[in-house]
């Protein structure tokens, strides 16, 4: 199972889009694919919970976790391989990891954790709580959003990722992520230009 939620290695930059639900990254996500001529990684969580509450009216459990997990690194994996210079993640491990900890009273399961806290990616977007709710099957919580947040933000400080906090409208957003990305493809462009003039 280890090996299902690693990472394969893909010369692609990785951002990925966290925080609470309705807060805007799946809308993003796509923007910015769109924006890049890319592919974007979706959250597997959504068809997966989407599919079980069709079936049989229940939420997220405990134990959907490792199956959730593992869908989300097999279509990363996946469409790595399909991206040009960039990858838009709908979401991550860590985010699994923080859902983990905040439903189940601290619990994550040992290989979640471990792949969640070795994946790596070169930027995180952590979306604000100011855009409105949008209720659906799946979404619960909507009182409780800051709290949400403040998990999430936790979890980048912890475990010392990079990141930048997106807030304002669709455009607003979009604009500042466009900048940092478009930032770290110079960089590592010109990392690689160095590289190939090195005797």
């Amino acid at each position: 199972m280890e090996k299902k939620l690693k990472q394969q290695p893909a010369n692609v930059i990785k951002v990925v889009l966290f925080g609470p639900e309705s807060t805007g990254k799946t809308t993003l996500s796509s923007q910015l694919a769109r924006y890049y001529n890319t592919v974007w990684a979706p959250e597997y969580a959504r068809e997966y919970l989407q599919d079980k509450w069709n079936n049989e009216r229940k939420t997220c459990e405990a134990e959907d976790l490792i199956p959730i997990a593992i869908g989300q690194m097999n279509l990363e994996n996946t469409l790595a391989k399909k991206a040009d210079k960039v990858l838009i993640c709908d979401t991550d491990l860590l985010e699994t990891k923080v859902y983990s900890e905040e439903y189940y009273g601290g619990f994550v399961d040992p290989e979640l954790d471990k792949a969640a806290v070795e994946n790596k990616y070169d930027i995180y977007f952590l979306t604000y709580i100011d855009t409105p709710w949008e209720a659906d099957d799946l979404r619960d919580r909507p009182e409780l959003r800051r709290e949400m947040f403040n998990a999430f933000e936790n979890a980048l400080k912890k475990y010392n990722r990079p990141y930048i906090l997106l807030q304002g409208n669709k455009e607003t957003r979009l604009k500042t992520a466009v900048k940092v990305i478009d930032e770290l493809i110079k960089n590592r462009h010109d990392l690689n230009s160095f590289s190939d003039s090195l005797p």
